[in-house]
């Protein structure tokens, strides 16, 4: 049955909190639960809409004295649906639990035990943030340049959205979380000869592989169970217009062939239907992954990749756009204090360079989260360095330039498989042959071995190593060990020894 309710998420392991507060808030909201992340994914295949918030506990199966479920869950929830305001509910709220959590993208930290009148407050205000928002969103979308920022990283963006947005071929955007991915997508789309054409979105990771496929090419009627009638797919309905297929690396496997087969001549099927149909769509892809490595992995289909990245468009994340931090914070500052009704808050000059020098891991979408935060608290007043340290995630403040933002022609395509990445039979046979032998003697001549130990050891040596080869540039040595760079950062916090010196 369908509601005006907004779509909230319980996420907890303990039934009793779980039916408690679906008990209490059920009145003003409509409302699921999940146990574990296993079970969120299930849930929102099943969705009629995307959840317009989450109370999410970090603790969750299958470890739930860890806080790691919780933080994957963030991000999965937000590749969902980028505009959910997560509310973390949880137990584990020591400082750092809380400033990763934030600087992952979610919206606020409630401590457990709480007041269920402080809780529906807080839900309540999100909600009120993300409507405006979606607001500004439009506005960002109607201007002529929704881009903020003067950074060159920023101007190298622009120009080549202005080069490629009348091509009728295939891009392939990339960048970070919380980057902005999805303005750069629809701006390739506005002001260009299709702009009066549909700009259709679909979410890849949002949706069963069946749902997928046929919110994609379309079915008659009968094709599968609930298919009531004939309908078109996106494919169909963007005409001449743009597709912009989000979170294209999450596709799944069987579906990759299918959408070749549309990139290559335009041709594809309806679900249950013999006939073939034609698309003129031009296909605009967004992504997190990195698609290289997905393909050495046999994750995603290298024909694919190549028929996707005929261009290629890098985001840069925030790290690498130093000089547009303060126009972003006063867009923010400006938008959300008159939305609050309250006076904005202002910087000092100790609280501007510490503002300059955050690393905002969590990129845009971070800043926005934390400007929003001190225009509550602060209301008008001077934002202190102390002010600041307390949402800055500890860790991520900047000790060096960032790196030079990647410039226009993109790389129409890129060996799926560098010579470096595939190292002779013969050597990886020995070196196979040789870390056994080693770990052998390592076990025969201890008597007190730890194998928990051995691996912190090991994951310490490769992270140190990781930071050592690229001069402690994060970003660097998280692709160098192939993990993304909250995953790089959450684990550095594990060990005092790989904190960075402070200055």
């Amino acid at each position: 049955m369908t509601t005006n309710k907004p779509l909230l998420l319980i996420i907890d392991d303990d039934p009793v909190i779980r039916d408690s507060l679906q008990f209490v808030l059920e009145a003003e909201f409509d409302i699921k639960t999940a146990e574990s992340r296993a079970d969120v994914r299930d849930l929102l295949l099943r969705l009629p809409r995307a959840p317009d918030a989450a109370l999410l506990d970090l603790g969750l199966p299958p470890d739930v004295h860890s806080p790691e479920q919780g933080f994957a869950l963030i991000g999965d929830l937000l590749a969902v649906s980028p505009n959910i305001k997560i509310l973390v509910l949880s137990g584990q709220d020591d400082r750092q639990n809380v400033k990763h959590a934030l600087a992952l993208g979610a919206f606020d930290f409630v401590a457990k035990p709480c007041e269920v009148e402080l809780l529906r407050g807080r839900l309540n205000h999100s909600l009120f943030i993300r409507d405006a928002e979606i607001s500004l969103q439009q506005e960002v979308i109607s201007r002529e340049d929704g881009f903020i920022g003067s950074s060159p990283a920023m101007t190298s963006l622009r120009a080549q959205i202005a080069q490629l947005g009348d091509t009728p071929f295939p891009v392939l955007i990339e960048g970070p979380s919380g980057s902005g991915k999805e303005l750069v997508a629809r701006a390739l789309h506005e002001g260009t000869s299709r702009e009066s054409q549909p700009y259709l979105v679909i979410n890849c990771a949002a949706m069963s592989a069946q749902l997928i496929e046929a919110q994609l090419f379309g079915h008659t009627k009968g094709a599968f169970t609930g298919a009531n009638g004939a309908k078109a797919g996106f494919f169909e309905e963007a005409n001449e217009g743009t597709l912009c297929l989000d979170e294209v690396g999450e596709l799944p496997v069987e579906l990759q062939a299918k959408l070749l087969r549309v990139l290559e001549n335009g041709e594809f099927y309806r679900l249950g239907e013999t006939q073939i149909r034609h698309s003129s769509a031009r296909i605009v892809a967004v992504t997190n992954r990195d698609l290289r490595h997905e393909v050495t992995q046999r994750r995603f289909r290298e024909d694919l990749y190549h028929r996707l990245s005929v261009f290629r468009i890098q985001v840069p994340a925030l790290a690498d756009r130093q000089e547009d931090r303060l126009l972003l914070l006063d867009h923010f500052n400006n938008f959300y204090s008159a939305q609050l009704n309250v006076p904005p808050f202002k910087l000092n000059s100790a609280s501007s360079d510490s503002w300059l020098r955050y690393g905002f891991p969590g990129n845009v979408r971070e800043l926005k989260n934390i400007t929003v935060r001190l225009c509550m608290r602060l209301q008008g007043r001077v934002a202190t360095t102390e002010d600041l340290e307390r949402e800055f995630e500890l860790g991520n403040a900047l000790h060096e330039p960032p790196s030079p933002p990647e410039t226009y022609p993109a790389v129409a395509a890129l060996p799926s498989v560098p010579a470096t990445d595939q190292p002779p039979a013969d050597l990886v046979n020995s070196a196979d042959e040789m870390a056994a032998q080693s770990a052998l003697r390592e076990l025969t001549s201890s008597d007190n071995f730890r194998l928990d130990v051995a691996l912190r050891e090991s994951e310490k040596r490769y992270i140190r190593a990781a930071l050592g080869a690229t001069a402690g540039n994060l970003s660097k040595a998280s692709r160098m060990l192939g993990i993304n760079r909250t995953t790089l950062y959450s684990r550095m916090q594990k060990y005092p020894e790989l904190q960075p010196e402070s200055d």
